[in-house]
């Protein structure tokens, strides 16, 4: 287990350093819950657009249970493990570079790398019909969303790694709980 938590370091110093000052403004937008709101807007017209509105309305429940679902878990794994995120753990921050301007105290596993991996896989199986590569690009968006907890200096490749397999996992029950939901009330 210590041969994995030194790889681990070793491999988020060197992700987190492939980084320089001209680009820290992108990730820190990138990383920022309110930059893809534009992207949930189209998602969501193309939502309404191809199962109409009460298809809409139950999607946008079932999305907003599992966001909670993933963050709430995250956190709980935070809590459970406490494991110090990179910015705060000596013997890393030092030779890191600190881009975020909040750290917080524990960070396995990333809650936005889970939540974006989720919809990203929610959404992707909803219109795989009707957009068969629109999940290719999510999934996409998902991994550069990861990626950029890592340059920001907040999570290891662990966490990062870990949000994604739980996100996933979490983001196909929730897609099989609305295809049950959709058709408990006739919307497909």
């Amino acid at each position: 287990m210590e041969q994995l938590v030194e790889l681990d370091r070793e491999l988020f110093l060197f992700l987190n350093n492939l980084g320089s000052e001209q680009w820290d403004w992108m990730w820190l937008a990138i990383s920022d819950k309110w930059t893809a709101i534009p992207l949930y807007a189209v998602l969501l017209y193309l939502i309404f657009r191809k199962f109409g509105w009460k298809a809409l309305l139950v999607t946008m429940v079932v999305v907003t249970l599992l966001i909670t679902a993933t963050d709430q878990l995250a956190n709980v794994f935070k809590h459970g493990f406490q494991r110090p995120r990179p910015c705060g753990q000596e013997g890393v921050m030092e030779f890191a570079r600190m881009v975020a301007d909040y750290c917080g105290r524990y960070g396995y596993f990333s809650a936005h790398a889970s939540n974006s991996a989720g919809v990203a896989l929610f959404l992707g199986l909803l219109f795989r019909r009707h957009y068969p590569k629109l999940i290719w690009f999510l999934l996409g968006w998902a991994l550069i969303v990861a990626y950029s907890r890592i340059y920001l200096g907040v999570h290891y490749p662990g966490d990062i790694v870990t949000g994604i397999l739980i996100g996933s996992i979490l983001g196909t029950l929730f897609y099989k709980l609305e295809i049950f939901l959709l058709k408990k009330f006739n919307l497909i």
